[in-house]
């Protein structure tokens, strides 16, 4: 157990800045903040909009930006951002621990739905109905936060799969995971990533370092 305090510094030694890393490898700096939406010194969350999501590379028309990060440890959310709008994140309060999903008209870029389900002490039949709703051509934007996986049963872990995850079989207690795929897919989407917890390697004490991707996905899905 440690303190959004020392967390903050291990994310930033200087308090001020982290880095993250886009699709390209290129790694620049974003601000954070707290758990609870407050701000740290000079700490600040991404406001409500930004131009192609802050992502270092402009994106072609008939195209979306879009940029996933997740939480870290138990203590900093995840955030997602859509289009230039902050979707999910501390600052909105609407995240939780578990796995943070907004759902997006692939064609129109209209937000359908938004939900966070506990997946450490939550009932999972909530996001059973929550994925079985989701209908053709729908974009998924995932995050998790803390721990994805406790409650994540087959059934779930399937419906993951069959909207382009290639790591929803293997998804484990306090992983991290993000993830952009769609119903509809004919293959495996591009962008996700994974991150085992393994106390060999985690970043933080019984986690793992976050993830974070940003990229452009194409407007309507095949």
């Amino acid at each position: 157990m440690f303190s959004s305090r020392k967390l903050l510094t291990r994310l930033c030694p200087d308090h001020s800045e982290r880095r993250e890393t886009s699709l390209d490898g290129n790694r620049h700096k974003r601000p954070i903040t707290n758990q609870n939406g407050s701000s740290t010194e000079n700490l600040r969350w991404p406001i409500s909009f930004l131009v192609h999501c802050n992502n270092k590379k402009r994106c072609p028309e008939q195209t979306f930006s879009f940029k996933i990060i997740s939480g870290a440890a138990n203590v900093v959310g995840p955030s997602i951002c859509f289009d230039g709008n902050i979707l999910m994140s501390n600052v909105k309060n609407n995240v939780g621990r578990g796995l943070n999903i907004a759902l997006i008209n692939g064609t129109t870029g209209q937000v359908i739905k938004i939900d966070s389900f506990d997946m450490y002490s939550g009932d999972i039949k909530n996001l059973l109905d929550f994925m079985k709703g989701i209908s053709k051509g729908t974009l998924v934007f995932l995050a998790s936060y803390d721990d994805p996986a406790t409650k994540l049963n087959d059934e779930a872990r399937k419906l993951f799969s069959d909207l382009g995850s290639k790591y929803a079989s293997q998804v484990g207690f306090r992983d991290n995971w993000i993830f952009l795929g769609g119903s509809g897919l004919k293959s495996k989407t591009p962008f996700e990533q994974h991150l085992k917890n393994n106390k060999e390697t985690n970043k933080y004490d019984g986690w793992p370092e976050l993830l974070e991707m940003e990229g452009c996905v194409p407007k309507k899905i095949d």
